[in-house]
């Protein structure tokens, strides 16, 4: 098992990043139960499992969060928990009576790791908002983009999961090494906001630097040199070129046909780049995509064929490092990173909602009769 064998995360049910944050702990050995609405409960055929690929590797128990029992259930269960991870507004978890100080009070080791876009204080703080408002504000759409166009949001990336659950996730397992140390919990507030102006921190180095310029599609690496870009080819499928290094730039200029082209001999004019753009544009036109890949795979150009989500399973790469799996009839990615003795995994495609109440209830201790009673009073389901 994964090098979190052993762990209990305690989830409650959110979208996004909060169940990305999930995926990655379980992936990784931990023992996540999620907490689902008991009015979600609705059954189902766990030979049918849900399509939901961040719902992977763990049990779901449906638990009523406004039934007082519901929420005794849950601080049972965070009793013998290392980590819990919720995705609510700030202060919703405190009026439901699970906040911090209640769930420390039942286990002062519990790492305690809460999601949101603003965070919890600031005068954002309680604003609805997405990845898209987030990464607005923490200046990281605002450079994504080509030259005269609008910014272009770069799907819900770098927001919900590169700078959300991901880190998330890093400061849970943070939290639970030091409490190990410790023997004491600590709350982790991961926002988004932050997480997305962390991943920043090259640009405004480069920026302080004097080597990046503020107008959007100018710079090495934001689609403004002609050396780190995407091509259009002559089937309208497109290649990816990164050629920054000279030793990489002389074999992608070699490998086009350029090499003797006096006008791609400075690499760094800038005020060259608009006119190379266009002119090595030209000249990936004139093959398919294929043929380039045939041209150019494997070499030190830095250069890769775009692919489309149908498509990156069935590249030889991909397949040979198995980097995509099949789980219950859903293509997927098998879980990152790699350890080479604490195997990592998919614990199991995802469970319905409330598919394991009984269980999970069974192992923290309650009996039939107790279960019974608590989906009499509609506390679980």
């Amino acid at each position: 098992m994964g090098p979190l064998q052993g762990i209990r995360v305690i989830e409650l049910q959110g979208i996004g990043p909060g169940p990305f944050c999930g995926m990655m702990l379980s992936d990784m050995g931990a023992e996540v139960i999620r907490i689902d609405r008991a009015g979600n409960v609705t059954g189902g055929d766990p030979d049918t499992p849900p399509k939901d690929v961040l719902a992977r590797g763990r049990s779901s128990i449906g638990v009523d969060l406004k039934n007082p029992e519901g929420v005794e259930v849950v601080l049972r269960l965070i009793e013998t928990a290392d980590a819990l991870i919720e995705g609510f507004r700030p202060g919703v978890m405190e009026r439901l009576g699970l906040g911090p100080e209640e769930c420390l009070a039942r286990n002062p080791r519990l790492v305690f790791g809460r999601m949101t876009g603003w965070g919890q204080e600031g005068p954002y703080s309680m604003a609805a908002g997405h990845d898209i408002n987030y990464i607005a504000l923490a200046g990281a759409l605002e450079p994504i983009g080509r030259n005269g166009e609008a910014p272009v949001p770069p799907l819900n990336l770098v927001g919900d999961f590169g700078g959300g659950g991901m880190l998330l996730a890093f400061g849970v397992a943070c939290g639970i090494v030091e409490a190990q140390r410790s023997g004491q919990g600590q709350v982790v507030d991961a926002a988004m906001v932050d997480g997305a102006a962390t991943l920043m921190a090259m640009f405004h180095s480069m920026r302080a630097m004097g080597v990046w310029n503020d107008e959007r599609g100018t710079n090495l690496l934001d689609t403004g040199s002609h050396f780190y870009d995407v091509y259009e080819c002559s089937d309208g499928k497109y290649i990816s070129i990164g050629s920054i290094e000279p030793q990489f730039y002389s074999e992608l200029l070699r490998l086009t046909g350029l090499e003797q082209d006096e006008a791609f001999a400075d690499q760094m004019a800038r005020s060259s780049w608009p006119e190379l753009k266009e002119r090595i544009g030209d000249v990936f036109r004139t093959k398919s995509r294929d043929e380039w890949c045939e041209i150019m795979d494997a070499t030190d150009v830095c250069f890769a064929p775009v692919l489309s989500l149908a498509e990156a399973p069935q590249h030889p790469h991909n397949q040979h490092r198995e980097v995509f799996t099949e789980v219950a009839g859903v293509m997927q990615p098998n879980p990152s990173p790699r350890f080479s003795r604490t195997k990592e995994g998919i614990q199991g495609p995802p469970s319905h909602e409330g598919q394991d109440t009984d269980a999970v209830l069974r192992s923290a201790g309650y009996d039939a009769d107790d279960i019974l009673k608590l989906r009499d009073v509609g506390a679980v389901a």
